[in-house]
């Protein structure tokens, strides 16, 4: 084994997760398939657009990232009364 670091490679360790490359590619796949899915099927679809348009209140809940309120315990550690 040699420790000349000319000889080492840069790249980083496998770890057996896909690339974000793949990902992306995946993800843009997945929209064009929906896309044409939409476009054959869309009279089947837009008479579910109210039922889609109610159900996505509760899953926007379900997934929205709260950290973006502040903190609601901001003032706990504080006193009320001011010092003059």
């Amino acid at each position: 084994m040699s420790t000349d670091p000319s000889q080492q490679t840069s790249s980083a360790p496998q770890t057996g997760r896909p690339s974000r490359t793949l990902w992306v590619a995946a993800a843009m796949t997945a929209l064009i398939v929906a896309f044409y899915l939409l476009r054959e099927h869309w009279g089947h679809v837009a008479g579910y657009w109210p039922y889609l348009l109610l159900l996505a209140c509760p899953v926007m809940h379900l997934f929205h990232g709260h950290g973006g309120h502040g903190r609601h315990d901001a003032g706990a550690g504080r006193s009320t009364s001011r010092e003059v």
